[in-house]
């Protein structure tokens, strides 16, 4: 018998949750003081490792910001490059993500690749590219990503899921045939690193962790390093 939260034969929550392990598998070594001068050479070291030991979906990361109340919110949505300008995304300037960094325009980004056990963390101001960066960014995407921006507003009240089947549908149409359509909300941003700190698991939690930081000087200054306590 039982209380409807816990449906014969199904292991309550708290069971399920306990019985999870982490790291069952062989983690690599991580020297810090071997590590580049400054963030993005290793990150693109970490991410084509984790490509390479099969990470699903290592392009996938976490976007927090701040709302109008000065409360956190947190999605996870795709990298669509990291250069020396920063780590870049995308997303309509109309949802609420884009309300929000338009408001206070600065971000915390968060990679987490189970496969190496690493985690990398991504803090710093926010800036809009221009409207031709964020339409060769559209254009150089899929026709399901092109259809999806073309669909729009995001982050809005649906009244039904068949009101959102008929406009996918026509939208998947437009993007068939208008290849080159525009959105005019759609709008690539940069994240620009001021910390950037590196996780390396350990079985034993002898956890490393580096951190880069900036200084405020033109450019964002030198990067500092800095271990931190696991």
């Amino acid at each position: 018998m039982t209380d409807g939260s816990n449906p014969a034969g199904q292991p309550a929550f708290l069971d399920l949750l306990h019985a999870q392990r982490v790291w069952d598998i062989e983690l690599p070594a991580f020297d810090p003081a071997a590590a580049p001068p400054t963030p993005l050479p290793l990150f693109h070291a970490w991410f084509a490792e984790a490509v390479a030991a099969g990470q699903a979906e290592a392009h996938t990361m976490t976007l927090a910001t701040v709302d109008a109340e000065g409360l956190p919110d947190v999605r996870t949505l795709m990298l669509h490059d990291a250069d020396e300008r920063g780590w870049h995304f995308a997303s309509h300037a109309s949802s609420a993500k884009g309300r929000q960094l338009a408001a206070r325009p600065y971000a915390a980004l968060g990679f987490y690749w189970p496969a190496q056990g690493r985690q990398v963390r991504v803090r710093g101001p926010v800036t809009a590219c221009s409207p031709a960066e964020s339409r060769a960014d559209l254009h150089a995407r899929s026709t399901g990503a092109l259809a999806s921006a073309l669909v729009g507003r995001q982050s809005e009240v649906l009244g039904s899921t068949g009101e959102l089947d008929r406009a996918s549908d026509a939208a998947w149409q437009r993007a068939e045939e208008e290849p080159d359509a525009e959105v005019a909300s759609w709008t690539r941003y940069v994240v620009e690193p001021r910390e950037v700190e590196f996780f390396q698991g350990d079985a034993r939690r002898r956890h490393v962790r580096l951190r880069y930081r900036r200084g405020d000087g033109y450019g964002g200054g030198a990067w500092e390093r800095e271990l931190l306590w696991p």
